[in-house]
């Protein structure tokens, strides 16, 4: 992400001006908008005539700058934008006024967004900034027989390839052989700039030997990791050894990972943890929040007044970080996320016990 300009408004509002660089910067920019949140910039908009040229085409596209109130926020992975909704309330056309209108923003799109900025959403802007310099990378999991590549993102893990083939070696080793030519191929068609290759037993050795001799500018690339695992749970073990963190500054997700195997220890030993709404807000009360867990769609939906709570989720926010507690926005994409929605989409590591 891009900061391109920064101007204070009236009433603590301010404007920020970024360039959406990645579809990371798009995820972020999801749990960054709010409803209520001024956006603007340039875009098309169909117009209606009213003559004979255009009354049979439903009208043609004009650029335009537009600015709306937002009123939803999508993001579209597969699609490569992000969808920012609301109604027109300046524009270029005072005659568009009004309407509903929906901003796609792609990458490397400026746009600008006026609000009343959050602690953390500050913070999670600044986050998308410094993870701009990180280089991307690829987990490759591999054992007999089968064989993964996935990419580590900061809205989750994307799986790129799923490959089967004869287990084996002797007679079979031919089928071998084929499943670790078309995972080298796979490698080699990645534009990455780090590869992690992680499996039980000799398997991944073999698998980097075979890569070494068909592919020697891949290996450059690649660390190997130990894990009992392949598939989604061998990438959860690459991520809670710390593998990724060791070729990123830090990635979003590993911390989570080692956060929710941390808070469930705790849980397990009805030790320093609080989780639900209730619990929580009673241990911030106190004092006693180390680090908080938020979900961000329970986050948005508290925000926007559609939750449940009956307490202030920006109020939790600040009482904790006031306190000197760390706050972490989980991504509900990936699994640690989905662990934290199962507690409530809220929890807590303690300093010290409540009683």
């Amino acid at each position: 992400m891009r900061i391109a300009d920064r101007t204070r408004t009236e009433g603590g509002r301010e404007r920020i001006s970024v360039v959406p660089e990645s579809l990371d910067d798009l995820w972020h920019l999801t749990y960054i908008l709010e409803p209520g949140d001024h956006v603007d910039g340039d875009t098309t908009r169909r117009i209606q005539r009213d003559d004979d040229k255009t009354r049979d085409t439903g009208g043609q596209r004009e650029p335009m700058w537009i600015k709306i109130e937002v009123s939803d926020v999508e993001f579209a992975k597969f699609a490569n934008r992000l969808r920012v909704g609301g109604e027109i309330i300046e524009c270029s056309r005072e005659d568009q006024l009004g309407f509903h209108h929906t901003l796609n923003v792609e990458e490397h799109d400026e746009l600008t967004i006026e609000k009343v900025w959050q602690v953390d959403q500050l913070e999670r802007l600044q986050e998308a900034v410094e993870a701009a310099e990180n280089p991307e990378v690829a987990i490759a999991t591999v054992e007999e027989g089968e064989a993964h590549v996935h990419t580590v993102a900061q809205y989750g893990v994307d799986e790129r390839a799923s490959i089967t083939g004869t287990t084996g070696k002797g007679e079979y080793a031919r089928g071998r052989e084929e499943l670790f030519a078309e995972l080298t191929e796979v490698l080699k068609r990645m534009d990455v700039s780090a590869i992690i290759l992680a499996g039980p037993g000799f398997t991944k050795q073999d698998a980097l030997d075979y890569i070494e001799d068909e592919a020697p500018e891949v290996t450059e690339k690649i660390q190997t990791v130990d894990t009992a695992s392949v598939g989604d749970r061998g990438v959860h073990e690459v991520l809670k050894r710390g593998a990724v963190d060791r070729v990123q500054t830090e990635t979003r997700i590993s911390k989570e990972a080692e956060l929710i195997d941390e808070l469930m220890a705790q849980i397990g030993e009805g030790a320093k943890a609080a989780y639900g709404i209730d619990e929580v807000m009673k241990a911030a009360d106190y004092g006693a929040v180390e680090t908080l867990l938020l979900l961000d769609e329970r986050l948005r939906e508290e925000r926007a007044g559609e939750g449940e709570w009956d307490v202030d989720a920006n109020e939790l926010v600040e009482t904790v970080e006031r306190q000197g507690g760390d706050v972490t926005v989980f991504s509900h994409e990936f699994d640690p996320g989905k662990q934290l929605s199962n507690l409530g989409g809220v929890a807590a590591l303690l300093r010290y016990r409540l009683e």
